[in-house]
């Protein structure tokens, strides 16, 4: 008999991380198509930072468990479900859910971890890795001698994005407060501070003709001066807008602003194209076609990480009970990485 219960991190409002709450119950049994997962590490991603102040575009209502992927062992398999899948280790991309002990997941949408990869290491690359492996090589289609710009190169996504990109041959410029440059130097990055420096004219004394491609989180003002360091038939991909973490107002609006932006951009004849990335893209169009493509580029990330062409950047792990703390850390900006959460 299991004795084990369910504990689980909830989001009641808009609240401090000390507001959230740790709730205990029953760990819930698997349907039809699901099964129950044991978290082994689920993390902190830019979502949470921004559902808990009600600025995430397409959040569910309060109260709810936030926690954008995780990695675990299957642990019960529901009807319709191969028994043998009980016991293999597994990644998921959940959006909502993730903080917590157990979580069901539809059977469908998990993807086997590779054997020798820890569960920490792997939380750091689900999320995170999908975001950079599609932005990389299916939006911006980067090739072997080209250069590009990531702004946030030291973050969660952007030090997965640089290593996959010099792995793929291509030179890197990349944004980062100062104490992160010397790391970013050892990857082969050339590193620029955003704090003290220009950026576009130091981006401009590197690639005076202006970069194949960019990756843009911060949105805002930060987009338009992206737009403009592109070379002719460059890319530019916006895939967020932190710029507009702390606003007051509609959620909804900074989105809308960049997707109107992005329509603007691609209309006029001026031999650039611009992006805006969702990972969850096409899912409501055929979910098996997103599946597939999902399962096929996370092993493509697990690979690389196998391969040494990607390290796990952990930035710190802490208990799923100290979520709080761990949100603070990774709000913090002073991190690299990825802070992931053990149940």
């Amino acid at each position: 008999m299991n004795t084990e219960g369910l504990v689980e991190v909830v989001l009641p409002g808009k609240v401090e991380p000390e507001g959230l709450q740790i709730r205990h119950g029953a760990i819930p049994a698997p349907g039809p198509g699901q099964v129950v997962v044991r978290v082994e590490a689920t993390g902190v991603s830019f979502a949470e930072q921004q559902m808990r102040r009600g600025r995430y575009y397409d959040q569910p209502p309060f109260p709810f468990v936030p926690g954008y992927d995780l990695v675990g062992t299957v642990s019960a398999t529901g009807e319709g479900v191969a028994p043998g899948l009980s016991g293999t280790r597994v990644a998921a991309l959940v959006k909502t859910g993730g903080w917590a002990s157990h979580v069901i997941v539809d059977a469908a949408d998990l993807v086997e971890v590779p054997d020798g990869v820890g569960a920490a290491e792997a939380e750091t690359l689900v999320v995170n890795g999908i975001t950079a492996w599609q932005m990389l090589h299916r939006t911006a289609r980067v090739r072997p001698g080209q250069t590009i710009l990531v702004h946030g190169a030291n973050g969660g996504v952007g030090s997965v994005l640089v290593q996959l990109a010099r792995a793929a041959g291509v030179k890197v410029i990349g944004t980062a407060s100062s104490r992160h440059h010397d790391a970013l130097r050892a990857r082969g990055v050339v590193p620029v501070d955003y704090r003290t420096e220009n950026v576009p004219a130091r981006v401009r004394e590197v690639a005076p003709d202006g970069v194949d491609a960019v990756f843009d989180h911060i949105g805002g003002a930060s987009v338009v001066a992206s737009w403009g360091l592109l070379a002719p038939g460059g890319t530019l991909v916006a895939y967020g807008s932190a710029s507009t973490r702390d606003d007051e107002g509609s959620k909804q609006w900074p989105v809308l602003k960049l997707l109107g932006r992005v329509w603007l951009w691609n209309s006029l004849p001026n031999r650039r194209r611009a992006y805006f990335f969702n990972v969850w893209a096409g899912r409501a169009l055929s979910r098996n076609r997103f599946r597939a493509r999902l399962r096929s580029d996370l092993a493509q990330v697990f690979e690389a990480l196998q391969r040494g062409e990607v390290v796990a950047q952990i930035a710190a792990s802490l208990p799923l009970t100290s979520a709080a703390e761990a949100l603070r850390l990774a709000e913090s900006g002073t991190v690299a990485g990825k802070v992931v959460l053990t149940p």
